[in-house]
């Protein structure tokens, strides 16, 4: 388990200054419009939690019907909480060991949230079914050749193994969404940039507001090209130049992100929408209310403390050795 807010060395002074070094490159970057005035841009500064049970996707229980009733929020939160526990010890040891770690790491949050007073049965709201459209048959056929290839090759060397667990990137964006635990995200608003730097794994995007284009498509990053822009009490972020390996829900290059912070007080409305033709066959779009905390963000040690993976690999060499057979395929 990597150290989260829960559990911490405090390299918060260490954090913050490479946090003031990057504010101070991007600030310098760009030279202030003298003689322009513009209106104030939204203060959308903070740290925001985006922990909830809320479903990505509508259950079909509630199919048709895009907000809960109290009564089906209970029941899906019960649902969700007793499915997700990690100490329960039912199941057998195979089970009880794929649980890997307690309950009192995780913290997903103990409620689905509530917008404009009402429960949204899922975060995806358009399409208006609230589920995640079809991938075409090209993204079907290339996630069957990689899952093909993950079980031939699940671990000859740590190129095999995931971005989560390579600790180079997780499902907190772009474009974000709530994972096990480590679900903030700190806004950082300067003259000509904004600063979106997520928890896990501390990922920093720096994204410039002048207007300048997309870099040119031969740039690939981790975390796409983003630039942004204000449009009146809301800040848009336009994202592009993903890897193919970034593979968020099956996407590839031709990802295409729009996100939107809008304030409400304590609260942030984050809206995403996922443009990507040869993955889906649609665009969709999903929403997520993030709530203020005043809460601090410490350093994500995920490198320095990553045994896992040295011991995922030193465990597939004493297979090949010794013939023993992958547990998965028992």
């Amino acid at each position: 388990m990597c150290s989260s807010h829960s559990e911490w060395i405090d390299n918060s002074d260490l954090m913050i200054r490479r946090l003031s070094i990057a504010a101070a490159a991007a600030v310098a970057l760009v030279a202030p419009l003298a003689g322009q005035k513009t209106a104030p841009p939204p203060d959308l500064e903070g740290i925001w939690s985006f922990s909830t049970l809320t479903p990505v996707e509508r259950p079909p229980e509630v199919a048709g019907r895009p907000f809960f009733t109290d009564e089906e929020a209970a029941a899906y939160e019960k649902r969700a909480l007793d499915g997700g526990d990690r100490d329960r010890r039912d199941g057998g040891a195979a089970v009880d060991v794929a649980r890997a770690v307690n309950d009192y790491w995780f913290e997903r949050g103990t409620h689905v949230s509530t917008v404009n007073g009402r429960t949204p049965s899922s975060m995806v709201i358009d399409p208006p079914d609230g589920r995640i459209p079809a991938q075409t048959p090209d993204a079907r056929a290339k996630a069957a050749a990689r899952n093909a290839d993950n079980r031939a090759h699940p671990a000859d060397g740590p190129e095999n193994r995931s971005l989560q667990e390579r600790c180079l990137s997780f499902n907190a964006g772009p474009p974000i969404l709530p994972g096990p635990y480590n679900n903030y995200v700190q806004l950082m608003q300067f003259p000509g940039y904004v600063i979106v730097f997520t928890e896990m794994i501390h990922d920093a995007r720096i994204v410039p507001l002048d207007g300048r284009p997309h870099r040119s498509p031969s740039i690939r990053q981790w975390l796409g090209d983003s630039v942004g822009r204000y449009e009146g009490a809301t800040l848009v972020v336009d994202t592009t130049n993903f890897t193919d390996k970034t593979n968020f829900r099956g996407t590839g290059e031709g990802l295409h992100l729009i996100e939107r912070f809008t304030r409400d007080g304590d609260t942030l409305l984050y809206e995403f929408t996922v443009d990507d033709p040869s993955t889906f066959t649609k665009p969709w779009t999903a929403v997520l209310p993030m709530t203020k905390t005043g809460d601090q963000i410490f350093e994500y040690a995920c490198h320095e403390g990553n045994h896992a993976l040295v011991d995922i690999l030193r465990g597939a060499r004493y297979q090949e050795k010794t013939g023993t057979p992958d547990p998965r395929e028992r």
